[in-house]
């Protein structure tokens, strides 16, 4: 497989992964149908992309890519949909999470 399915792969897998993570939290603890559903199949769709993915990128680059956009993902949902900002720590910690993907993707060398 290419490296460029590889990335389309992975940005499938992180779009799915934070949908899910948010399906997550509007499921209300798997007490709705549709949005515990949702989750399952989502998740279920960011783990078959995000092994597909590896098949073409190194495990190392993918996985800490997929986490951390992900995380930050989840947060900037959490800001819109429910209107939690963090507070300094938490900015902080998104800051350092994205500068470390971008650590990882450019500066890691890995192969």
């Amino acid at each position: 497989m290419k490296p460029l399915f590889g990335y389309l792969l992975l940005a499938i897998s992180i779009s799915f992964g934070i949908a899910s993570n948010s399906f997550a939290k509007i499921s209300e603890g798997f007490t709705k149908l549709t949005p515990s559903i949702l989750c399952i199949l989502f998740m279920c769709v960011t783990m078959f992309s995000m092994a597909k993915a590896m098949t073409a990128l190194p495990v190392g680059f993918a996985y800490s890519t997929y986490s951390g956009l992900v995380v930050t993902g989840v947060v900037l949902f959490a800001v819109l949909k429910y209107n939690q900002i963090p507070n300094i720590y938490g900015i902080t910690g998104i800051i350092l999470i994205i500068i470390g993907v971008i650590m990882v993707n450019y500066l890691g060398n890995i192969k």
